[in-house]
């Protein structure tokens, strides 16, 4: 790899690229895409004794954590072939972000293939999706199913969650963009179609998400504070208007949420988040509790909670519980949850840092661009909301992706200083 020809750099960086699309179409591709990068890395760090991009904090400890996992599929999983599908190869998430480091180093275009193809994607979704908000059904035929809004992506309700998460990288990537002004409008007017489609999703959750990073991204940026912040502001009016339109979407994305959980109206019973995630998260909780050091082993709260000394409420089974940190509490204990609570601790004290350096007026701790890609690593390990399956494939390559472009800018030589 080292001596590549540049036609053969531009073929790797566009197959990398290519899983912002191909996450549209499913976790396959994006999946295959992210494994053989991972061994083609790998295969090059060990020839070229290129060991740097593994000699750093977050990686070490990323790679005890993997290590860990396997350790309890092999001595304490219920069931070891079920855990190893998702321990056993969960350290190409770590190899990935590693190898996104690497191209950049090798060629700063790759950023503007990101780029490209977020803006291409976000603007797909956009059209797709606000189509099929009017009309009932997208473009490809797909018909609403009750009152919430998938696009491209189907029977899957992961459109928000998809603009969501990749939000950040793409702001990441337009601060560092050489534009011209009429481009910042038509980038304002995408942010702000963007903001307003997470809601009439209907994915809380997403909604959440970009709320969080948004409010991280204005807090902490300088040369772009404003222009997201007005963007921001317009979309929330949006959304307003879009909630009058369509009350059942202000009803499933705030009032009845707030209800759940007491904050409107003067209901006797309290729940975490909704009645069918509480009944989850108790489920949970008494299963932490029978082994609250070690867990039980990847994947196997799906297994535990079908047993009815854990289960509590209305719907105390699923295939994970709703939330990284109950998720990592169950299945790894409190060893395993003290891996992901310090990559939390980890934004939080770096957050500081940014504030101070802000508030005295000295030099900013991160740039504008380190900030959008921290927002990015935020959203993930934030504790205090719903999530997927921790090990899921689709969501694994969506936050491998800006914790790629963070590790680059944190702990390469090759600083990004100059637009692209």
């Amino acid at each position: 790899m080292n001596n590549l020809k540049y036609s053969n750099s531009v073929l790797i960086n566009l197959v990398v690229v290519s899983i912002i699309p191909f996450l549209i179409w499913g976790p396959f591709f994006p999946d295959l895409i992210v494994s053989i990068s991972a061994l083609f890395f790998l295969y090059y760090v060990f020839k070229n004794k290129e060991f740097h991009f593994f000699n750093n904090r977050a990686l070490i400890v990323f790679f005890i954590f993997c290590i860990y996992c396997v350790l309890l599929t092999l001595f304490v999983a219920e069931n070891m072939i079920l855990s190893f599908e998702s321990s056993l190869f969960y350290f190409r998430i770590g190899v990935f972000s590693c190898f996104i480091w690497y191209l950049i180093d090798q060629d700063k275009n790759i950023l503007t293939y990101f780029y490209y193809a977020l803006i291409l994607c976000f603007f797909a979704l956009v059209i797709d999706g606000y189509v099929q908000f009017v009309t009932g059904v997208n473009l490809s035929g797909f018909k609403i199913n009750g009152s919430r809004i998938s696009s491209f992506f189907g029977d899957e309700f992961i459109m928000g969650s998809y603009l969501s998460r990749l939000f950040p990288l793409l702001f990441a990537l337009f601060l560092i963009k050489k534009k011209k002004k009429f481009e910042i409008y038509i980038i304002g007017f995408l942010f702000i179609l963007v903001d307003a489609l997470i809601f009439i999703s209907g994915e809380r959750t997403a909604f959440f998400f970009l709320n969080l990073s948004t409010i991280f991204i204005i807090i902490f940026i300088k040369k772009y504070q404003k222009f997201r912040l007005i963007t921001f502001i317009i979309a929330l009016f949006f959304v307003y208007i879009l909630g009058l339109y369509s009350p059942d979407k202000m009803n499933r994305m705030i009032i009845n949420p707030a209800k759940n959980m007491g904050f409107v109206d003067n209901t006797s019973t309290k729940y975490f988040f909704t009645p069918g995630h509480d009944s989850i998260i108790r489920t949970s909780i008494n299963i932490f509790l029978e082994q609250p050091i070690l867990g039980h082993g990847p994947k196997m709260f799906r297994v535990l909670c079908k047993e009815e000394k854990y289960q509590v409420g209305i719907e105390p089974c699923t295939t994970h519980p709703h939330n990284f940190y109950l998720q990592l509490l169950t299945e790894t204990g409190v060893v395993g949850f003290l891996f992901l609570f310090s990559a939390f601790l980890y934004v939080f004290y770096t957050a500081i840092r940014q504030f101070k350096s802000i508030l005295f007026r000295e030099k900013r701790y991160l740039t504008d661009y380190q900030v959008c890609l921290l927002a990015g690593i935020l959203i993930t390990v934030w504790p205090f909301s719903p999530n997927g399956n921790f090990f899921n494939n689709w969501l694994m390559i969506t936050y491998s992706l800006p914790l790629g472009f963070y590790l680059q800018s944190i702990y390469s030589k090759k600083i990004i200083k100059k637009d692209l």
